[in-house]
C-alpha cells in the first residue's frame, strides 16, 4: 500500500463485557418492583443464562425506556432454552422469587457453590435486608 492510499476501515467488534454489563444496567434501571428487581439482579450475577441468545430472546422487551426484563416469559420457555439442570434450577427459584412457577426451597441443594450465594443474597434483597453477609464461613 502507498501512502497516498486510504486503509479501509474496520469495523470494530463489540466488546463483549461492555455489552453485558450495559445490558445488565439497562434492565435493572428498567426493573421497579422490589421482587423483580432482585430476580433480575440475581440472573445479572449468575451471567451464564443472561448471556444465552435463547434466554435474551425470551426475557428482553424493548420498552421506551430500553430493554427491560419480562421475567413471566421465561417460565413458559423455562425448558426449551436448551439449559442444563443447574440452569433450570437457579432459574427456577429466580422465578419463584416474583411468583412464577413452582420451585421448592429445598431444590437449593442442587446449586453449585457459585450459585447458591447468589440465591442467598437475591433473598435478602427480596426480604429489604441490608445487613446480613453472605459469604465464606470460618
Amino acid at each position: 500500500m502507498t501512502g497516498t492510499e486510504a486503509e479501509p476501515a474496520v469495523p470494530e467488534t463489540p466488546d463483549p463485557e461492555a455489552e453485558y454489563q450495559q445490558l445488565s444496567k439497562e434492565l435493572l434501571r428498567n426493573t421497579r418492583i422490589r421482587r423483580h428487581r432482585a430476580a433480575v439482579q440475581a440472573l445479572v450475577e449468575e451471567r451464564t443464562l443472561l448471556s444465552l441468545p435463547a434466554v435474551q430472546r425470551a426475557l428482553i422487551v424493548d420498552s421506551r425506556k430500553g430493554r427491560a426484563a419480562q421475567l413471566s416469559a421465561l417460565s413458559g420457555a423455562q425448558y426449551a432454552l436448551g439449559l442444563d439442570e443447574g440452569q433450570r434450577t437457579f432459574l427456577g427459584l429466580v422465578l419463584s422469587m416474583v411468583g412464577i412457577g413452582t420451585a421448592t426451597l429445598a431444590s437449593v441443594e442442587d446449586l453449585d457453590d457459585r450459585r447458591l450465594p447468589i440465591i442467598l443474597r437475591a433473598i435478602l434483597r427480596l426480604a429489604g435486608n441490608d445487613t446480613i453477609a453472605v459469604g465464606t464461613r470460618l
